[in-house]
C-alpha cells in the first residue's frame, strides 16, 4: 500500500511539473497572484512569510551552499534557453523565406528541391498555368531554378561546408520579391558570374565581391552580394542554364511562380494537378518551407530538452544537499517555532518560498547570460537540403520565461523534500538535536 501511495505521488508531482512547464505565460501569473494574496491575507501565510524573513537573513552566512543551487540552476538555464533559441532561430529564417504570394512547384513526392526534377516542357507547361502574376510585356512571373550543393572552406575554418548553388531564371528577382542587390552588379546570362547572399559572404571564404571560386572545376567570378533576409542569404545564385551545362544537368528542381493574388493559389494548384503532362506537387512556399524547417528543429528542440532534464536532475540534488543541510543547522530553530505554535503548514511554505526564490535568481542570471551571449549570435548549421544555413539565435520573451519555468520547477524539487522532512520532525527530537 505504501508502494502505491508513494508512486501516485510522484506521478502527481510529475504530472503537476509537466502542466506547470506547459502553462502559458498568463496562467502563471494568475497563480502567482493567488498564491501572494493568500499569503499575505491568511494567518498561516503571514506565518510562514515570518518564517521564511528569519531563513532568509541568514543566507550570508550560508552563501556557499546557497549558490550551489543558484549557479546550478542557472546553468541549466542558460543551456536550455541556448539551445532552444539555435532552433527557434532557424525555424525563423526558414519561415521567413516564404509568402502567401509565392508558390513552388516540384515533382511529386520530392522532399525538397535536391530530390526534385522538371524538364524543360513541364517548365514551359507550367509557367502557362492560371493565377501566374505578370511582367509589363505579359510574361509570367515564373523561375525555373536549379539546386546543386558546393564545397566551401568555412571562415576561419580549415574545414569545408555544403553551400547551396541555386541557378535561377532571369526573373527570380521579381519571383521572389524580397531579393535586393546590396553591392556591385546582377550575374550576367551565360557567363559564370554569381552573386552571393550576405550570409554566405559572411559566413565563407573566397565569395567576397569580386573574388573568383571554383565550383564545379570551373573557376566562377563573384559580381554581386544580395540580401533576402531569410534562408536564400545563405546560398549562391547564378545563372540556371550556366549551373545547368556546368553540372550537366538536363532540367531543373523547381519552378517558383509570382501569384497574380494569394487567393489565386487554389486556381494554380487544381490546374496543375488537373494536367495529365504533368507530376507535379505545388505549395505556397510559406508553407514548403515551414515543413522544411520542422525536422531540423525538433532535433534541436529535443536535444536541448534531454540535455537540460539531464543537467536539471543534477541541479535538484545539489538543491536537496543544500535545503537538507539548511533544514538540519536550522533544525532546533524550526522546532522552537513549531512550539510557540507556529504550524507545519508555514514551515514547509516558507522553506519552498528560500528555495524557489534562489531559483527565481538562478533562472535570472541564466537567462540573462543566454541572452547576452547568444541573442543575434550568427552560426550556420546543415539544413533539410544537406546545405548550410545561415541564422541567428534568437532569443525570445517566451523562451525566457520557459527558462524561468523550468528554475522554478527544479526549486520546487529540490526544495518540497527537505520542506516536509522539517514539519515532520517531533518537536521534542528537534529541540534535542545539537
Amino acid at each position: 500500500m505504501r508502494f502505491l501511495i508513494n508512486a501516485a505521488t510522484w506521478l502527481a508531482l510529475l504530472l503537476g511539473l509537466y502542466l506547470w512547464i506547459r502553462s502559458p505565460w498568463w496562467l502563471l501569473l494568475i497563480l502567482v497572484a493567488v498564491g501572494a494574496g493568500a499569503m499575505l491575507l491568511t494567518r498561516r501565510g503571514r506565518q510562514a512569510l515570518a518564517v521564511a524573513r528569519m531563513g532568509l537573513s541568514t543566507l550570508p552566512q550560508r552563501i556557499g551552499a546557497s549558490s550551489v543551487i543558484l549557479v546550478g540552476i542557472a546553468g541549466v538555464v542558460g543551456v536550455l534557453v541556448a539551445l532552444l533559441a539555435m532552433g527557434g532561430g532557424l525555424a525563423q529564417t526558414l519561415r521567413a523565406t516564404g509568402s502567401s504570394d509565392t508558390a513552388i512547384v516540384l515533382r511529386a513526392g520530392s522532399t525538397g528541391e535536391l530530390a526534385s526534377g522538371l524538364t524543360r516542357g513541364e517548365v514551359t507547361l507550367i509557367a502557362q498555368a492560371p493565377g501566374i502574376a505578370r511582367d509589363a510585356r505579359g510574361v509570367p512571373l515564373t523561375s525555373p531554378e536549379l539546386v546543386v550543393v558546393a564545397n566551401l572552406p568555412k571562415r576561419g575554418s580549415s574545414s569545408d561546408a555544403n553551400v547551396e548553388l541555386r541557378g535561377v531564371g532571369p526573373l527570380a528577382r521579381a519571383a521572389h520579391g524580397k531579393v535586393k542587390l546590396i553591392q556591385g552588379r546582377w550575374f550576367t546570362p551565360g557567363l559564370r558570374e554569381l552573386v552571393v547572399g550576405s550570409g554566405a559572404e559572411r559566413e565563407f571564404s573566397g565569395v567576397k565581391l569580386g573574388d573568383s571560386v571554383r565550383l564545379g572545376s570551373q573557376p566562377w567570378k563573384v559580381v554581386g552580394v544580395f540580401k533576402a533576409g531569410d534562408a536564400h542569404d545563405s546560398e549562391l545564385w547564378a545563372d540556371a542554364d550556366t549551373v545547368a551545362s556546368a553540372y550537366r544537368r538536363g532540367g531543373f528542381s523547381s519552378v517558383i511562380v509570382r501569384l497574380a493574388r494569394p487567393a489565386d493559389f487554389a486556381m494554380l494548384k487544381a490546374a496543375l494537378l488537373s494536367n495529365p503532362q504533368l507530376h507535379v506537387m505545388v505549395q505556397t512556399t510559406r508553407a514548403y518551407y515551414a515543413a522544411q524547417s520542422e525536422g531540423v528543429t525538433r532535433v534541436i528542440r529535443v536535444v536541448g530538452i534531454s540535455v537540460g532534464v539531464i543537467m536539471a536532475l543534477g541541479a535538484i540534488f545539489g538543491a536537496l544537499n543544500t535545503m537538507y543541510a539548511a533544514v538540519s543547522a536550522r533544525g532546533r530553530e524550526i522546532a522552537t517555532l513549531r512550539a510557540l505554535g507556529f504550524g507545519g503548514l508555514p514551515v514547509v511554505l516558507a522553506v519552498l518560498l528560500e528555495t524557489l526564490l534562489l531559483a527565481l535568481l538562478g533562472g535570472v542570471l541564466g537567462g540573462a547570460i543566454a541572452w547576452g551571449l547568444f541573442n543575434g549570435y550568427t552560426v550556420s548549421t546543415l539544413g533539410a537540403d544537406f546545405s548550410q544555413v545561415v541564422f541567428q539565435f534568437h532569443v525570445s520573451p517566451a523562451l525566457l520565461v520557459q527558462g524561468l519555468k523550468w528554475a522554478l520547477a527544479i526549486g520546487f524539487i529540490g526544495g518540497i523534500f527537505p520542506a516536509l522532512r522539517a514539519a515532520r520532525v517531533p518537536v521534542s527530537v528537534a529541540l534535542r538535536e545539537l
